[in-house]
């Protein structure tokens, strides 16, 4: 190799380096951190393979995988993943590469794998993991019964009308992340008999313990009100896919 292109590659290098620290430092100065609250509801849970386990009273009435917003601390979700284990479901947290689900997409596929006495299995998530949850689903849903989108929906190249799970979606009025008719339109993508949600009052972080989120509409409901609800409507729908 010549000097010429000797000292190519070591700039080129040296520019890879900086993006990838550059893009990883960003990652963790736009974090959203969880509350303490939260945190403490997630100490309290089971670690199993790096996931945070909410496990039900008894045998489970369905299991759920779910994939955190982008890059907001996976504890945040602790309390409202709580509230499902509460109401007899298995649900897990998996956290995800830079907290971007877009880097773990699979991931679902070792939790589903990791519980074999569970049979009724649903992935879902929020926002940025939502879209991600209907990546995985897309290859074929192996294992997968249902998906659950909160203040969220499939990609415009993401079709899952052919496939036969079952989903709900559900997000708040205020959510000033996407116009309420951005969730209406994808229900087209979304297999027939979807259920669409509105929390009324509800915003887009509402769904987390964490802190406000640049461009979201103000909640005229508490986030214990919209997490209530969510569960509600979250929990009818995995108890009805036995």
């Amino acid at each position: 190799m010549s000097r010429r292109l000797r000292a190519a590659a070591v700039v080129a290098a040296v520019v890879v380096v900086a993006l990838v620290g550059g893009f990883y430092a960003w990652t963790r100065v736009a974090r959203y951190a969880a509350f303490p609250e939260a945190v403490a509801v997630a100490e309290a849970a089971e670690r199993v393979r790096g996931w945070t386990v909410f496990a039900p009273d008894g045998e489970p009435a369905a299991g759920f995988v779910f994939y955190p917003g982008g890059l907001v601390d996976p504890l945040a979700y602790a309390p409202w993943l709580q509230r499902l284990a509460d109401g007899g479901v298995l649900a897990v947290l998996v956290p995800m590469p830079l907290d971007l689900a877009v880097f773990g997409i699979g991931r679902a596929a070792d939790v589903i794998a990791a519980f074999p006495e569970v049979d009724t299995w649903a992935i879902g998530g929020h926002s940025l993991g939502g879209a991600m949850a209907a990546e995985f689903v897309k290859g074929g849903a192996a294992g997968v019964d249902g998906i659950v989108f909160l203040a969220s929906y499939p990609a415009a190249s993401t079709d899952l009308s052919m496939l036969p799970i079952r989903a709900v979606s559900t997000y708040g009025s205020e959510n000033g992340q996407t116009p309420p008719e951005g969730f209406a339109d994808a229900m087209v993508r979304l297999p027939p008999g979807s259920e669409l949600v509105e929390i009324e009052g509800g915003n887009h972080a509402g769904f987390g313990h964490y802190g406000p989120q640049a461009g979201d509409g103000v909640a005229t409901i508490d986030r214990e009100e919209q997490q209530r609800q969510a569960a509600e409507t979250v929990l009818g729908f995995l108890r009805g896919l036995r």
